[in-house]
């Protein structure tokens, strides 16, 4: 669970101008475009963004209600946030708004009357003058704007960047139209609806325009892209567009629907030179049984079928993805299949969750529950499986040279500096990471992990001490640097700086051997 302050910029901490407004974002990358969109609107309206919540008039929880452990993160911190304001000497005012709100707004209205506004999913573009009202001495009553969530999906630019500013995420699409029996998430988003694709280019050059590197494409489903508009898949057409944007270094496809996954899209993912060889596919099951209770639309043949295509489509694939343990009627025999294919496949990204109920999907209906305990153990059985093939292929990769774009760098007890960077094959934050060593320890001026996006608008920033920008001969946070790898800790590569030998344009040095590459093991804890 990612949970995120609000971004730093050097700022004259006297400056009283507007609201001072605090960002906590819980949940997934698309409910953290949410909170920077967040952020932009509010900033239009003359609103500044405090670092502190205790410097804030108002602190903002944007809310994950995905699972359970979801649920409960974002409850605990809405209590934390309102028992700030009990404390303040000064008046606080806290908003809930997110997927949690969207579907149990009333609910929260009752158990936690401490909240002072409870928005939807559809209430941003309105956020300035909600942020106002609040702010009103007299105001007492509660602001709750809950509406339905199928609204059209407008172009997310404007946005105060709470990544790092040489990646962004895009979301392409809103809502979904799968029937899977365990997801809630058609409740609180809303049908499937596409971006329009002129409306995805003017983020992605903005998102260049502000130091972004790397995109990232994110929805619900992103295999579906166009379907809705013109009847056919065009995410090929969509990542053409993207990649001719001007700076752009990597495009990452992220949450692709498996049955909707075409070789044209695998085609345009091997042709697209600054489109990296790295697809995110959320399989959940492979055992027929579970699939169809499920209500996927893959069976293990086409499955299997698929995954022996795309690492022939796209040689040197990385593939991730995700499998639920535990779902209702799961016996023993389905999770050994699943077990024994994960061993079989190696996967080089691989997450694992125990099966959560959400109330009203089907599945936490049915008859047949597994018990918790049982649904752990297999968790625990299943990542060890994924943890022997992940040191594996890290030890495979001894030797390789690869790019690396590096994403902060810390400074050691010793006094070292260390660099943190990711090669094509991993994706931020939920990947493991390259760690290089550097070896003098006099280098001022280090990009550090609060190095965030200063914000397309502008908007004043209070607290921090701002990003730095330069490390020994001007490397920084965002650079793509040539590595090779020497070993690995964990999860996590280890590489040492090499000589620069190959163009920038060359960064992807993807692997055309079709060897599998490294997984990583997540768990929903």
């Amino acid at each position: 669970m990612v949970k995120r302050a609000s971004p730093t910029s050097v700022i004259d901490p006297t400056d009283n101008r507007g609201i001072r407004v605090h960002m906590i974002s819980l949940g997934c990358p698309k409910n953290l475009v949410d909170s920077e969109m967040i952020l932009g609107n509010a900033g239009a309206t003359g609103a500044a963004i405090a670092l502190d919540a205790d410097e804030a008039d108002v602190i903002v929880v944007n809310t994950c209600g995905f699972i359970e452990a979801a649920k409960e993160e974002s409850i605990q911190t809405i209590l934390e946030a309102c028992e700030l304001k009990r404390a303040s000497p000064t008046p606080k005012k806290v908003v809930v708004t997110g997927c949690l709100a969207q579907r149990y707004g009333e609910e929260l209205r009752k158990e936690i009357p401490e909240v002072d506004a409870i928005l939807g999913l559809g209430e941003y573009d309105d956020i300035g003058s909600v942020f106002r009202s609040l702010s009103a001495a007299d105001r007492s009553e509660l602001v709750y704007r809950i509406s339905e969530p199928d609204k059209a999906c407008n172009a997310e630019v404007g946005r105060v960047r709470l990544t790092p500013a040489h990646y962004g995420y895009i979301k392409i699409s809103e809502g979904c139209d799968n029937p899977c029996t365990f997801c809630a998430i058609p409740h609180m988003r809303g049908r499937f609806r596409s971006k329009p694709i002129e409306l995805i280019e003017q983020e992605a050059r903005e998102l260049v325009a502000s130091g972004a590197k790397e995109l990232i494409l994110i929805s619900q489903d992103t295999t579906s892209y166009g379907f809705d508009i013109s009847g056919e898949f065009t995410l090929p057409q969509l990542l053409e567009r993207v990649s001719a944007v001007d700076g752009v270094e990597w495009i990452r496809i992220l949450y692709a629907y498996p049955a909707f996954l075409t070789d044209a899209m695998l085609e345009s993912v091997a042709a697209i030179d600054n489109v990296v060889n790295y697809i995110d596919l959320p399989l959940q099951h492979i055992a027929d049984k579970t699939l169809r209770r499920m209500g996927r639309r893959m069976d293990e043949r086409k499955t299997r079928d698929l995954l022996e295509r795309a690492r022939r489509i796209v040689p040197g694939l990385y593939l991730r993805t995700t499998f639920i343990v535990g779902f209702p009627g799961e016996t023993d025999e389905e999770f050994a299949t699943l077990r024994d294919f994960v061993r079989e496949f190696e996967f080089e990204r691989l997450g694992v969750f125990a099966y959560s109920e959400e109330e009203g999907t089907p599945s936490a209906t049915f008859a047949d529950q597994v018990p918790p305990e049982v649904r752990g153990e297999r968790l625990k059985e299943l990542m060890l499986a994924q943890q022997e093939i992940a040191f594996r292929q890290n030890h495979s990769r001894r030797g390789e040279r690869t790019k690396v774009l590096v994403d902060r760098i810390e400074t050691l007890d010793d006094g070292r500096r260390r660099l943190h960077g990711r090669t094509f094959g991993e994706a931020p934050e939920i990947d493991q990471s390259v760690l290089v060593n550097l070896q003098s320890a006099a280098t001022p001026d280090i990009a550090t992990p609060e190095s965030l996006g200063p914000g397309i608008r502008g908007v004043p920033m209070l607290g921090g001490t701002g990003r730095t920008n330069s490390f020994g001969a001007g490397t920084l946070a965002g650079d793509l640097l040539d590595v090779t790898i020497t070993g690995s800790q964990d999860y996590d590569l280890i590489g040492k700086l090499s000589p620069p030998s190959a163009p920038l344009q060359a960064f992807r040095a993807r692997r055309t051997s079709g060897e599998p590459g490294v997984g990583s093991v997540e768990s929903n804890s």
